[in-house]
């Protein structure tokens, strides 16, 4: 079961449960939403806070029902983890799959959705198949199974990794589903603060750090998706699957100097206006490559440190730093007249359009 462990870490369930409007918000990048905290807000505050902020997109890491429920009719697209103690039941058979579907999934989304798409994890899990419309399955991967990652060109997944990836990658291909990775240039930069610089590791640099060849790097954050993308290109050869980086964040705390909320908001902002820009990477220029910010909250039940204090808001929801004033967004646009929304814009200054909804 090895191999089966390996894909435990790095699957999950992407769907939108918004079937006929446009997102609430103004951003087109996502943020993680964790639970392991002892004084978190409700799910409804916290859906209310993603619409309150004009936030798109949620990352959850396993289909709580309070925060699907609370989901309902928000007009954010969710991400669904499937736990790692589930996978080994899923592999046994559909049986498995459609039991968990219809517990886990099923009662939040709309029935009128018709059954189109067949999806199979393939080549470990093939005996899985997830039959649902507007709904990708997918794998996320953390640089732990990058052999080699400097220079990006050197990037290819480690041997073990390699024998499974060839396989996940074509799945990928076959059903234009992305490979999602988490990319954190915090860790390279702690790990190793001689050799890469803080302004490299911070968007902060214009000029490039790293020439790889062809290649010129100006942030380690393209460095690193493109050490993915160069192992994806010798695993399969897959020039055609997208990746999304699904966690990026900066600590504000825990770990000394270098985690302030200062630095952790020149991070944060930059990250954002790097992902909006769609620029894409040295190696895909132009690409879109979406993203989600980790994480929503300070998390006080998850290891002391540094771990604690990846959130862009404390569990009392007032922000540990000011990422959307900061980054200048001054028009919202709401779908329908949400009360919680119009009431935390008193004096902020945004303007607001204001849609009427279908029913009225």
């Amino acid at each position: 079961m090895a191999v089966l462990g390996c894909i435990a870490l790095i699957l999950c369930v992407i769907a939108s449960f918004d079937n006929h409007a446009g997102h609430v918000g103004a951003l087109d990048i996502g943020v993680c939403y964790g639970t392991l905290g002892s004084d978190l807000p409700s799910p409804a505050d916290v859906v209310n806070l993603y619409k309150q902020h004009g936030i798109a997109k949620m990352r959850i890491f396993n289909p709580n029902p309070a925060i699907l429920d609370a989901l309902r009719g928000s007009g954010i697209a969710v991400t669904i983890g499937i736990p790692n103690e589930d996978l080994e039941n899923l592999a046994t058979g559909q049986g498995a799959v459609d039991q968990w579907w219809n517990i886990n999934i099923a009662p939040y989304v709309d029935p009128s959705v018709g059954l189109k798409n067949v999806l199979a994890v393939m080549p470990l899990l093939n005996n899985i198949q997830i039959v649902r419309d507007r709904i990708k399955v997918t794998t996320v991967l953390s640089s732990s199974v990058l052999a080699s990652s400097y220079p990006p060109s050197t990037g290819a997944f480690t041997p073990e990794a390699s024998s499974t990836m060839a396989g996940i990658l074509a799945f990928l291909a076959s059903t234009d589903s992305p490979l999602m990775i988490n990319v954190y240039p915090y860790f390279a930069y702690k790990s190793d603060p001689g050799n890469v610089r803080l302004d490299y590791a911070q968007f902060t640099e214009t000029e490039t750090v790293v020439q790889d060849g062809a290649y010129g790097y100006v942030n380690l954050f393209d460095a690193i998706v493109d050490a993915f993308v160069a192992a994806m290109d010798k695993a399969g050869g897959a020039t055609n699957v997208r990746v999304v980086v699904s966690e990026s964040g900066w600590p504000s705390d825990g770990s000394g100097s270098i985690t302030t909320p200062e630095i952790a908001a020149t991070y944060n902002k930059n990250l954002l206006n790097h992902i909006l820009q769609k620029g894409g990477t040295p190696r895909r220029p132009g690409a879109n490559i979406e993203g989600f910010i980790f994480a929503m909250f300070n998390e006080n039940q998850k290891p002391a440190g540094e771990e604690q204090h990846f959130g862009l808001f404390y569990p009392n929801m007032q922000p540990v730093i000011n990422l959307y004033k900061e980054y200048g967004i001054g028009k919202m646009r709401l779908f329908d007249p949400d009360h919680a929304a119009l009431e935390a814009l008193r004096g902020s200054g945004i303007r607001v359009t204001v849609g009427i909804g279908n029913k009225d």
